[in-house]
């Protein structure tokens, strides 16, 4: 019997041992109860470990939302490995940097992405084994052994590794403000200290079904299951063409907890509303950026006893802070307090505390702050610092790592934060976090341009959207729709730069002789304003 729950397979294993016939994940016309999902993460987790896989080794996830997907995410932490999620909509060079990157030892996938597979897995020197989730295609032959997904099913069980809550769960990959994506390292005790604080707030309890309509590749999406679980909850697994597609499967499942990013509630409060939706969604929530008051009202409007929760987080903690839906009328543009189990600091930058309604950097201390980025010892130091003295209780030798986030906000005098604005040159689009310098790269790999800059202007659905501004490269007449093209085949869909400039003449450059990205930016601000004229 499991006591309590402190590894991530737990949240599963003790809803199983709770509500066994209870109805844990249903997706395209199947459902698992507690009962059979806990048997084939269990039967999984042998399979991995029956391909001699060590502690702590990756097995990357490039699925869509499916059944395979979830036994796969805690199967793989339940084998003593790591899983890795990886956005379905990346593409094959996107999917290699990561396998690349944390040394993937084992990749799943579905029979029809297996032969885009072909041409970068030879760059992945780590990979020893493929997984499929149904019959091996036939097609050219693959330097790694390719595996079916029931044979792994089928391995006997053996003895497994020990693991412990400070053990490595997953890593998570999220755009910086600088060059590829990296990996952000989150423990056991991350993941189910998460999972338990949430669903304290959002107040989940076994009659919940929840819509797991974000990609599993975000932490808030992938917060979905874990939160269920924990709560003996059910899942509906969503990979929705039309926002119409929410609309119905919120109608169809009796869904009673939805969480989406703004451009995706935008959307939906464009769409009619069953009215029996109203009669059983128990609460909605945000995250992803801040959602327009104009969309949180349409929807208050829709559903006038569903509760709104506004949410606020990085996925290097999970999750910082929500807004008490009773706050909602007085300020809804707080996102609000610290969530449970977390403490907020707004600091100065040598580390004091700010006053009230004094800007400053968020800071965020707990059970919740991740182990830092994969193998990059410089980026981790840059995010992750020891408190400074003057927050730290006296006499404590060993130094406490917290997260500093780069957001600028301010805590009004009753304790509710305010976001104001970030510090690098991310842009935040269609709720994804982009780098701009990854955009770039691509660019420059197309041979299309002398040089670029990508960056984010206001956008009234997006949230941002990306503007791209290049020089024709030398001889060359400048062929906007052919570059365009070429990132659509090479970029995935909120990638793609919605407005391409070109521009007579070398880019500005700063002080340091760098593109100023900054100085491009103030010329595109007003874009997309309807009002602008």
């Amino acid at each position: 019997m499991t006591s309590t729950s402190f590894l991530l397979p737990h949240l599963i294993t003790k809803s199983a041992e709770k509500t066994p016939s209870a109805i844990a994940l249903s997706a395209k016309g199947q459902s698992l109860d507690y009962a059979e999902l806990a048997n084939r993460v269990e039967r999984f987790a042998a399979g991995l470990l029956a391909l001699g896989l060590a502690r702590g080794e990756r097995v990357a996830i490039w699925l869509d939302k499916r059944i395979e997907t979830v036994v796969a995410s805690f199967g793989a932490p339940a084998a003593g490995c790591a899983f890795v999620p990886i956005n379905p909509q990346l593409k094959p060079e996107q999917l290699a940097y990561i396998l690349r990157d944390c040394a993937v030892r084992v990749l799943i996938t579905s029979p029809e992405r297996l032969p885009l597979l072909a041409p970068v897995l030879t760059e992945c020197h780590d990979l020893r084994h493929l997984v499929v989730t149904g019959e091996v295609p036939d097609g050219p032959a693959l330097a790694h052994p390719v595996h079916r997904w029931s044979d792994l099913l089928d391995a006997p069980p053996g003895p497994g590794h020990r693991v412990i809550d400070r053990d490595l769960a997953a890593i998570l990959y999220t755009s910086g403000s600088t060059g590829r994506p990296k990996g952000v390292v989150l423990s056991h005790q991350n993941m189910v200290a998460g999972a338990k604080s949430v669903a304290s707030y959002l107040g989940n309890s076994p009659e919940d079904t929840l819509l797991a309509a974000l990609p599993l590749s975000f932490d808030a999406g992938f917060s979905q299951l874990t939160t269920a679980f924990h709560s003996g909850a059910r899942v509906v697994l969503l990979n929705y063409l039309m926002p119409r597609d929410v609309i119905r499967a919120l109608e169809r499942e009796q869904v009673t907890g939805l969480t989406a990013v703004p451009p995706l509630w935008i959307q939906l409060t464009q769409l009619e509303w069953p009215e029996a939706i109203a009669d059983h969604l128990r609460y909605i929530a945000n995250t992803g950026g801040r959602m327009p008051l104009a969309t949180l009202k349409a929807l208050r409007e829709r559903l006038p006893r569903t509760r709104p929760f506004l949410m606020y987080g990085l996925t290097e903690a999970f999750r910082a802070t929500y807004l008490d839906p009773d706050e909602v009328d007085r300020r809804p543009d707080s996102i609000g307090k610290a969530i449970p189990n977390s403490e907020i600091l707004v600091l100065r930058e040598d580390g004091s505390v700010c006053a009230p309604n004094e800007p400053g950097e968020l800071v965020q201390r707990g059970a919740l702050v991740a182990q830092g980025y994969w193998n990059d010892p410089e980026k981790t130091a840059e995010r992750f610092r020891p408190l400074p003295a003057g927050c730290r209780q006296a006499g404590l030798v060993m130094p406490e790592i917290a997260v500093f986030s780069g957001d600028t906000v301010r805590r009004d005098e009753e304790g509710f934060l305010y976001f104001i604005g970030r510090r690098d040159e991310m842009i935040k689009t269609s709720g994804y976090r982009v780098s701009p310098t990854e955009v770039e790269e691509v660019i420059y790999s197309l041979q299309r341009v002398g040089e670029c800059a990508a960056f984010g202007v206001p956008h009234p659905t997006l949230g941002q959207a990306i503007v791209l501004v290049a020089t024709p490269s030398p001889g060359q007449a400048f062929d906007q729709e052919g570059l365009l093209a070429d990132c659509r085949a090479r970029l995935p869909a909120w990638q793609i730069p919605a407005h391409v400039a070109v521009h007579d003449g070398a880019l500005p450059r700063n002080p340091n002789g760098k593109i100023d990205r900054k100085e491009l930016a103030s010329r595109f601000q007003d874009l997309f304003d309807e009002t602008s004229g």
